[in-house]
């Protein structure tokens, strides 16, 4: 794969000039973007995935408690067209795993699924006249202009040390960090050091007007399953357990899981994807099949012995209150 992508660096050039160009002419206002008078908060990145942007947006929604809150999402690889909002008889094929993921934890919150952001917007606007519009992944889509932008990048691969797709995983320019009102250092070391902080900040370089957070994944304490029933881990000792993933970035749920000390394997696949019968089938297999919330969504009601693990972002009181200040002085 690493080849392949070495190979495939004349291409990134020409993605690049494109992804630039692009960038130029909104910045020049030959494309418009349009603003709106309800609040909108973008959570976004400039990678392709696996900076922690549904935790995040979570995150904000349990902030914002009180509030008259509505969720925006593309509804990524989603079976329905168009602008739809969830209800009780909505599904994962519906609305896309992530944001059905969002709307069975925080039922009581509009969500709403449309790749058109200002017709999503409008809807939203006519139909429930929210407070506040979390926009879900929407941080290169320039033809909104958000109120409040905050952009995701991990500790493990920040934007800085990345290049264009497909050579890397950037999909938008680095320079265009710029945007962001608030830069979300997602999963962190827990026991980040304020030097390395600082460190990080440096390298990032932000602008006077932005602010540097500092993120790490909080996971819960047991596996829980659909119908609310938990397991602990030493549940799962002597048994045979496949650990499934279908994320962009695995590998701090699998560090995560590994220090639990029992044996799993762990069956790896592509980000948002969509289990065939066939590989349900040979889950069936074993004993116990652990797997992330957003995996969970897709493969609900089609296995039995399916659990899944919680995962949250967790901030310094200091950062916490940054991120509360902002999005109250929103409302």
């Amino acid at each position: 794969m690493r080849i392949l992508r070495i190979i495939a660096f004349p291409i990134s050039l020409i993605y690049a000039i494109a992804v630039i160009a692009r960038n130029f002419l909104y910045d020049i206002r030959f494309f418009k973007s349009k603003s709106f008078d309800t609040p909108i908060v973008c959570v976004g990145n400039l990678s392709v995935g696996g900076t922690g942007k549904t935790p995040m947006i979570e995150y904000l929604v349990r902030l914002l408690e009180g509030y008259k809150v509505a969720i925006l999402s593309r509804g990524y690889k989603r079976k329905s067209k168009g602008f739809l909002m969830a209800d009780k008889n909505s599904n994962a094929q519906d609305l896309g795993d992530e944001p059905f993921q969002m709307y069975n934890k925080f039922p009581e919150i509009t969500l709403a699924v449309d790749a058109n952001r200002i017709n999503g917007i409008k809807n939203l606007e006519k139909l429930v006249q929210p407070q506040l519009v979390l926009l879900d992944d929407a941080f290169q889509h320039r033809k909104v202009q958000p109120t409040l932008s905050i952009l995701l990048t991990t500790f493990g691969k920040l934007y800085k040390d990345d290049w264009y797709l497909p050579t890397g995983d950037l999909r938008d320019s680095k320079r265009e960090a710029k945007r962001a009102n608030l830069i979300v250092v997602t999963k962190c070391p827990d026991d980040l050091s304020e030097e390395n902080k600082e460190r990080i900040t440096k390298k990032l370089s932000p602008r006077p007007n932005q602010k540097v957070l500092f993120s790490h994944f909080s996971y819960a304490p047991s596996l829980k399953s659909g119908s609310g029933k938990t397991l602990d881990w030493n549940q799962l000792l002597e048994k045979k357990v496949a650990v499934v993933t279908g994320i962009a970035n695995p590998e701090p749920f699998i560090a995560h899981l590994k220090s639990k000390d029992f044996q799993f394997q762990h069956l790896e696949y592509g980000d948002h994807h969509d289990f065939s019968t066939r590989e349900l089938e040979r889950l069936k297999a074993f004993d116990m099949v652990v797997t992330t919330e957003k995996d969970y969504v897709r493969m609900k009601g089609k296995l039995q012995n399916l659990y899944y693990l919680e995962v949250e972002h967790e901030f310094s009181k200091s950062d916490e209150s940054v991120l509360r200040e902002e999005l109250w002085n929103l409302l």
